[in-house]
């Protein structure tokens, strides 16, 4: 049993937290908890076991569309939490593991509990899988060192490693500026190699945009000479 699925063993029903964002395993999300609600499941939650679950929703949505039974979404665990003087408070959860949604329990709680089921991706290692880990991992690597040079940025490039290839999938599905909805499509995929598939499409077809943007970017600071400012007397 993976240290994810050991985490929650024992864990069959979960508070529900809809939100227009899509949590992948092992990704940090920092959350601002203002509505009595939820303000409620914190104070549960953290008297508990510390978890509950992300449920994605479009923001268009009516707050009575309650996500469907079969809806997949994320586990998160408040690693740090921050009380405010009027009851708010500022929280930093990490995803665990992703849950099918099987069906509602009505416990008298001011929010959605749900009972639920725990998955992983289903692909064993392969080399396909590592080649495509390999591919995402260098081609995320160049659009972020693309995006510092646009953004005027020194800090350090993001560690991403391809020995995870799971864990890599998840990491850059999160970071890709792409619709939301497209990113649940990841989160709700079973397997590895097929994730890391549709991201090396995705990025194969953006990793030259960016990298002729950085490089009109660094002409333009340079007046177009290759970096060298011309002084004008």
């Amino acid at each position: 049993m993976s240290e994810a699925l050991e985490r929650v063993r024992g864990v069959r029903e979960l508070p529900l937290f809809p939100l227009p964002v899509v949590l992948f395993p092992g990704v940090p999300l920092p959350l601002h908890i203002f509505e009595p609600r939820y303000r409620q499941m914190l104070e549960d939650i953290r008297a508990g076991n510390n978890l509950f679950g992300i449920a994605y929703f479009d923001s268009n949505t009516a707050d009575s569309d309650l996500p469907p039974s079969g809806h997949i979404g994320c586990v998160a665990e408040v690693a740090e939490s921050q009380s405010l003087p009027d009851g708010r408070s500022n929280i930093l959860t990490v995803g665990v593991v992703r849950y099918r949604l099987e069906s509602y329990v009505e416990h008298g709680n001011p929010y959605l509990v749900a009972r639920v089921t725990y998955f992983e991706d289903e692909d064993d290692e392969s080399a396909l899988i590592n080649d495509s880990a390999k591919e995402v991992a260098e081609a995320f690597t160049r659009i972020a060192k693309a995006v510092r040079t646009i953004n005027d940025q020194r800090a350090s490039l993001p560690d991403i490693s391809d020995t995870e290839p799971e864990r890599l999938s998840f990491l850059v599905s999160a970071a890709m500026e792409i619709e939301a909805e497209v990113k649940q499509e990841l989160l709700e995929l079973r397997s590895t190699a097929e994730r890391l598939q549709r991201l090396r499409s995705m990025l194969q077809s953006a990793v030259t945009s960016y990298e002729e943007r950085a490089r009109i970017h660094q002409l333009a600071k340079g007046n177009g000479h290759g970096g060298h400012h011309i002084d004008i007397e």
